[in-house]
């Protein structure tokens, strides 16, 4: 650094070369960023990746997709609302594996980033007519993850469900439902259904790999039946 510094003072520009050029940041070019982790083991075939989501996602000015690094896929948009869009729009997967979604902001190695949180819509099914409401599904959702709140009551209500937005930690696992107590003294189990739900491992409840890599199976040396 102190060889560069002598050379830089002992360098003579020409008048056009010394002319000072301020480049202002709203000039940067504008772009935005989602770095995707596809949880799967299987080799990633980024054609195939554009194949599937340009027509789902039906981007405007379209995307640009780069493999960073593993199993982590960069898609570059033009426009914010587009991507917010997409993001507003979780869960996603590609060939039944879950796909992480964060925001990416070219400051942060991607390498540290963390692929934890998901966000899916959680169906609280069959609680009491009278107690079918928003804040209970809210109240019954919060200890499996972060409620969205303020969400239309036309979103929220189902035939014998409620619908709540929930960001969950995927490295956890999934929550089957609740058991509730009435005033009365009875207790009853309110199940959770999760709106396009993609491979899980149904050995430890866990949305991060399948049942194949599942530590419980690997330890196990195969010797887990299937009814476990």
């Amino acid at each position: 650094m102190e060889e560069l510094t002598k050379t830089w003072n002992n360098l003579t520009l020409l008048e056009c070369e010394g002319s000072n050029f301020r480049i202002k940041e709203e000039q940067a070019k504008m772009e935005f960023i989602l770095a995707a982790k596809f949880l799967t083991k299987r080799a990633l075939n980024i054609d195939a990746i554009a194949e599937t989501f340009t027509p789902i996602w039906r981007s405007k000015n379209g995307f640009r997709i780069k493999k960073e690094s593993g199993h982590v896929v960069l898609f570059t948009f033009d426009d914010k609302g587009e991507m917010e869009k997409i993001m507003a729009a979780e869960p996603w997967s590609f060939d039944k594996h879950l796909m992480v979604l964060q925001q990416y902001d070219k400051e942060t190695n991607v390498g540290d980033m963390e692929f934890s949180k998901v966000t899916f819509w959680v169906q609280v099914h069959d609680p009491p007519i009278k107690f079918r409401t928003r804040k209970i599904a809210e109240q019954l959702c919060e200890v499996i993850g972060t409620v969205t709140k303020g969400t239309d009551e036309e979103e929220t209500e189902g035939e014998n469900f409620m619908r709540v937005r929930v960001t969950l930690d995927i490295s956890k696992p999934l929550c089957r439902g609740r058991v509730i107590s009435l005033d009365s003294g009875k207790e009853l189990w309110v199940p959770f259904k999760y709106k396009r739900l993609p491979n899980l491992c149904f050995w430890c409840g866990c949305l991060s790999h399948d049942d194949r890599d599942c530590d419980l199976w690997v330890e196990s040396e195969g010797s887990l039946l299937i009814e476990s």
